[in-house]
């Protein structure tokens, strides 16, 4: 994650596009990650296709898509509302002249807050889980997961980050560089890896936090909502990292066994609620399983 950051950094200081210098260290890091995971895999059934490869392709193309033609508007939104509550002073809050991998980090802080409790919400609000379940539908942890989401779920999570920090005037650059940080965060966290970073499990959401997230018991998986960071979790009481155990390595849902597994079924199971939770009790009830 931070060669991709520096190297980006590097390309953008010295006159590279910056949609070239992000696409450039983001590329080389997915390709580190599915290397990694043939190499060292932490757990080798989930190197195997699970009738899921498909469905995660597919759900890559749907996110990349709301995320491309959702953020536009979401800056403007920012703009907008930037204006109305600062006025002149719209473009003079953020710290622009700290170097960019200082403005990065402020960005991943302050970001990080707003999709918090998006994230909390999607697991205590009945009608958000049912679009965030479809994340916690996945038989297996690796590097595709990081696109299993519904695209309600990238906007809403996006909005409560994009907004606040074009609020508060952050660059194009940062957004860029912020943007290329979650990316790869995302394929750390979700990655097959034996990933063991010691006591920056206190800084960032990485994997052996996130498998907890995954859990089929929702005293376990309804924490670590970081998704970048843990530091909120950390200040709200909502990490998670016992070591008395290794993570599951059974995930998934519980409670729902009607739930689909297909690319379009899972983008309409929302909006057919009733059908996928049946008469399961709680199911209709929020967190990734009833209880």
């Amino acid at each position: 994650m931070l060669s991709a950051v520096l190297g980006a950094i590097f390309l953008i200081e010295r006159g590279v596009n910056p949609f070239l210098a992000v696409l450039s260290a983001q590329v080389p890091s997915f390709l580190a990650v599915i290397v990694l995971e043939r190499w060292v895999p932490h757990y080798d059934d989930w190197n195997r296709n699970h009738g899921d490869l498909g469905v995660d392709l597919r759900h890559i193309v749907s996110v990349t898509l709301t995320t491309v033609l959702s953020d536009p508007p979401l800056r403007l939104i920012g703009v907008v509302v930037g204006g109305w509550l600062l006025g002149e002073h719209a473009l003079g809050i953020w710290p622009g002249g700290w170097p960019l991998v200082l403005q990065v980090a402020l960005a991943l802080v302050i970001g990080e807050l707003g999709q918090y409790w998006v994230h909390r919400m999607q697991h205590e609000v009945p009608w958000l889980w049912r679009f965030h379940a479809l994340h916690h539908s996945a038989p297996r942890l690796y590097w595709l997961n990081a696109a299993r989401f519904h695209p309600f779920d990238i906007l809403i999570n996006n909005f409560a980050a994009i907004v606040p920090l074009v609020v508060l005037g952050a660059s194009q650059n940062v957004l860029l560089l912020w943007a290329l940080f979650t990316s790869v965060h995302g394929i750390f966290q979700h990655c097959n890896v034996p990933v063991r970073i010691g006591p920056l499990n206190w800084i960032f959401s990485m994997a052996e936090l996130h498998r907890w997230h995954h859990s089929r018991l929702p005293m376990e998986s309804n924490r670590n909502y970081g998704q970048n960071l843990i530091v909120w979790d950390v200040v709200f009481g909502t990490r998670f990292l016992p070591t008395d155990r290794p993570p599951p390595l059974d995930i998934g849902l519980t409670g729902l066994p009607r739930y689909p597994m297909t690319w379009l079924a899972q983008q309409l199971a929302p909006f057919r609620w009733g059908r996928v939770s049946g008469d399961a009790p709680g199911a209709s009830g929020s967190g990734p399983s009833p209880g």
